[in-house]
């Protein structure tokens, strides 16, 4: 709030103005009630004090005389000031207008508060390791910064538009009964805010708990509907529906019932709240009316100390609702500063340079990358890479083979520094990659994923995510390279096609061309090929590898296989197994030394035809 201080002094002087010129309305009042007290008796032919009644025309002294004017009601409110129902009318414009004025003055800041931290919160996220988002639930995670985000609005606006506004009040009606009436008043008035303030505190705290249970077991809940949904084919393929139904509904249950306790204990605090202002109210109108009798008090100044607290305690009654829901924000934005202060396990380090490429260029080959006694484990009893050490030559085409497990698709995680080596380095042209910044490695890799996952939007956008602003001839280009252009013009909408939720309306095959697409289309001089065809089938994976092998020709590339087919043409292959190194050379050279390379490819050989 500090960068908008200028906003907040200006709205802090309005929140002032209107609470003085709200405080001013009961003290005209007043007046005009003491000007119109005299002639009343006078009007209506009511007994006066001594018991006689007074006849219209009778003198009451110096402060009216008799005749015409006092003869018709509409005369006597004529006679009451012209000055004083002007300002009544102004003072009550007023507030009107300086509470308006300070909201005008304030909404920005407000949401600007709001769009800072919450765009703060997502970087931060996008920032945060691959382990957290493994690890982490979708549908909980983002009810968290839902909250959180309207849980900032409401704590800034209250704090402004509510707390700060009574707390003004206060001091001015509490300055005004102490400066002209008996102590009491003030004193009454003490007690029961300080008595209402440790009831409304006490009980909040007592409660909060239940609004924090009640939070946890709505994200639960929240993620697992978003789950279900995510995987509602699976729920389909199984029949699952009244299972899914019946897991979610066992979550609103316990909902339901830290619901109605949260419920029930604010009933409690309104029930206190209400007898603490009822009997403050009642004990003030009791004083007045005996200051009225004795005469030390006028009838102006029972309706002024009536209006006084019935204007302070209407706020007032609201301040144990803004202190509730001032609590229950805090407690919707821990979860949110919490993500704030999750580990960022991988990260530049001070001062990191971007990556320098010797080898950049139209004409030039991409650059050099080295695995240099590369140890790694996800978790600290489980090995996954152990003392890896390889290099891609400057353009060359590197394949790594093996089993399912033996640490391949980590070799393309580590190279994209989604996690940092245990022990060894990786490095490009010599530069180590935990040395210079993460958005200069990863500008400079293209990567096509085993599994591949789109967004919830056209073919176009998926495409061009790989170069964004890029053209609608370059998008059509690349779409083209990977044999995916005719099968987009056939479709109604074209390039504008969405593509569902994780791009669930098109095929394995169909998205894995996606991939390859955007991947082309960033034209990047390093590429990661992790099983880049293996959802395609055989005539178009021809045409694919073929243009993939034309990609490859100039740039650095680390393929990842399990169809030892599709690498046949590597410069180099490394068959990997439990995270070590087991053989490494040619397709020929392989299969002429025997070992592990030659048993994958007789078992493919033989499956292949059984498979066709």
């Amino acid at each position: 709030l500090w960068a908008w201080k200028g906003r907040v002094a200006i709205a802090l002087g309005c929140l002032v103005a209107a609470k003085m010129a709200n405080v001013g309305v009961p003290i005209v009042l007043k007046s005009i009630i003491d000007w119109l007290a005299p002639m009343a008796p006078m009007a209506s032919g009511t007994p006066t004090a001594s018991g006689t009644p007074m006849a219209s025309g009778t003198s009451v002294g110096p402060l009216i005389q008799p005749g015409p004017l006092t003869d018709h009601p509409v005369a006597l409110a004529l006679a009451v000031p012209v000055a004083l129902l002007v300002s009544y009318g102004l003072l009550r414009l007023a507030t009107s207008l300086f509470t308006e004025l300070r909201e005008f003055v304030f909404a920005k800041v407000t949401q600007r508060a709001v769009r800072t931290v919450s765009l703060q919160v997502f970087g931060h996220l996008h920032a945060l390791s691959l382990r957290f988002h493994l690890d982490r639930q979708t549908g909980g995670l983002t009810r968290d910064v839902e909250r959180g985000s309207r849980g900032i609005s409401t704590l800034v606006s209250y704090t402004l538009y509510s707390i700060l506004p009574t707390l003004v009040e206060v001091l001015l009606v509490l300055g005004w009964l102490a400066t002209h009436y008996e102590a009491w008043f003030a004193g009454i008035t003490v007690v029961a805010l300080t008595t209402y303030i440790i009831w409304t505190v006490t009980v909040t705290n007592w409660r909060t708990h239940f609004r924090r249970e009640m939070n946890d077991l709505d994200s639960k809940a929240n993620t697992r509907a978003i789950d279900s949904l995510l995987n509602y084919e699976t729920v389909k393929y199984f029949g699952n529906e009244a299972f899914e139904a019946n897991r979610y509904d066992e979550s609103l249950q316990r909902w339901e019932r830290a619901a109605v306790r949260s419920q029930t204990s604010l009933s409690v605090l309104n029930t206190g709240q209400s007898a603490i202002i009822a009997t403050a109210v009642t004990m003030i109108v009791w004083r007045a009316t005996v200051g009225v009798v004795e005469g030390r008090m006028s009838l102006g100044d029972l309706v002024l100390v009536n209006a006084f607290m019935i204007q302070l305690y209407i706020p007032l009654n609201f301040l144990g609702v803004l202190y509730r829901e001032i609590k229950q924000s805090l407690t919707d934005i821990e979860k949110m500063f919490g993500m704030l202060d999750a580990n960022r396990e991988v990260d530049d380090v001070t001062g990191a340079p971007a990556l320098r490429l010797s080898r950049s260029g139209v004409a030039a080959v991409g650059p050099e990358v080295r695995f240099e006694k590369v140890s790694f484990s996800y978790q600290p009893d489980r090995q996954i890479l152990r003392a890896i050490s390889f290099a891609i030559a400057p353009g060359t085409t590197v394949a790594v083979v093996g089993s399912s497990g033996a640490g391949k698709s980590t070799l393309a995680r580590l190279l994209y520094r989604f996690y940092d080596v245990n022990e060894g380095r990786i490095t490009i042209d010599g530069q180590d990659l935990r040395q210079v910044t993460q958005a200069s490695l990863r500008a400079s890799i293209g990567i096509v994923p085993q599994d591949t996952v789109l967004f919830n939007d056209s073919i176009a956008y998926n495409i061009a995510y790989g170069r964004p602003g890029a053209t609608q001839g370059q998008i059509e280009a690349a779409a083209r390279s990977a044999q995916l252009h005719d099968f987009i013009t056939r479709l109604p909408q074209g390039y504008d096609t969405p593509v569902g939720e994780r791009g669930l309306k098109l095929s394995g095959g169909e998205k894995q061309r996606v991939a390859i697409a955007r991947m082309l289309l960033k034209d990047p001089p390093i590429l990661v090929l992790d099983e880049a065809t293996s959802a395609l089938d055989s005539s178009n994976e021809q045409a694919i590898q073929q243009a993939l092998r034309e990609a490859s020709a100039q740039r650095t590339t680390l393929v990842i296989a399990h169809r030892l087919s599709t690498v046949v043409d590597a410069n180099l292959i490394i068959v990997l197994e439990e995270g070590q190194i087991v053989q490494q050379g040619t397709h020929e050279a392989l299969l002429l030394q025997g070992g592990r390379y030659a048993e994958l490819w007789a078992m493919q050989a033989r499956d292949e035809p059984a498979g066709a």
